[in-house]
């Protein structure tokens, strides 16, 4: 088990960083990865290939990382200290577009449930149609659709970004 992790560990950090734009945040949901991995490895069927089980390990962790973030960043605003306030302008191009993305996504989960996992398998970890087609348990003609009106439906809130 030590191996596995230490093979997948760098992996699985750069994959948490396509959804986190705080490398810290990154590291973190990483850390929740590698714990997951090693508690659930025997639900691990070996009907598709390891990588995109462990993709969705990593989806899963890493947003549900965000969700704690938002949720905390709700509850306790901090006083912005001007020394460390960040001017978003910069950090926009940066970090915004993940922060952009993991918003669409949470609207997308919430009004089209459905769309949601062949979106993050294609366009985030980058799967092969066939290997998403696979994972989500539909035809390839399906996702391919379901696909489509994923990217339709996001890319209009994430164009409205300011």
């Amino acid at each position: 088990m030590d191996a596995l992790l230490q093979r997948i560990q760098q992996e699985v950090v750069r994959r948490c960083g396509c959804f986190l734009p705080c490398r810290e945040d990154a590291e973190e949901a990483a850390q929740d990865v590698l714990l997951q991995v090693a508690r659930r490895i025997t639900t691990f069927q070996g009907r598709s290939r390891f990588s995109t089980w462990l993709y969705t390990v990593v989806t899963n962790c890493a947003r549900q990382r965000y969700r704690e973030l938002k949720r905390r960043a709700a509850e306790q605003p901090a006083a912005i200290d001007a020394a460390q306030h960040v001017d978003p302008r910069t950090t926009r191009v940066i970090a915004g577009s993940r922060v952009d993305l993991l918003e669409a996504l949470e609207r997308l989960e919430r009004e089209h449930p459905h769309l949601v996992a062949p979106l993050v398998y294609r366009d985030i970890c980058q799967l092969e149609y066939a290997e998403v087609a696979e994972r989500v348990g539909v035809p390839l003609g399906t996702l391919k659709s379901r696909l489509h009106e994923a990217r339709r439906q996001v890319r209009p809130w994430l164009a409205d970004s300011p």
